[in-house]
């Protein structure tokens, strides 16, 4: 599995209907589930991004068609990070002579 961290912003509509943002989390999870991503967690942020997420996938492809589809809801807009463990970190450095 692959891990990414998404960072994520209300849109306008979004942060009108902010009283559901925990509701459309709930509801974010569950489509996640139907592209084989699994949102282990989110978290409500102050600053510069209002939302940052921990998921895994199967590959870049699946992570990428459920934000595309999440971002179609017109609630968040998305960046999404790929992300390495220790180990992966470690097996990329191995390649450097």
């Amino acid at each position: 599995m692959v891990t990414y961290i998404t960072l994520a912003k209300f849109t306008d509509q979004g942060i009108r209907t902010i009283k559901d943002t925990t509701k459309r989390a709930d509801m974010a999870k569950e489509m996640a589930g139907k592209f084989g991503v699994k949102m282990s967690n989110i978290f409500w942020t102050n600053g510069e991004y209002d939302l940052v997420t921990i998921s895994e996938a199967a590959d870049d492809e699946s992570m990428a068609a459920f934000g595309l589809m999440l971002s179609a809801t017109g609630n968040v807009r998305l960046q999404s990070l790929k992300a390495f463990n220790r180990e992966e970190m470690g097996r990329i450095l191995s390649k450097i002579p």
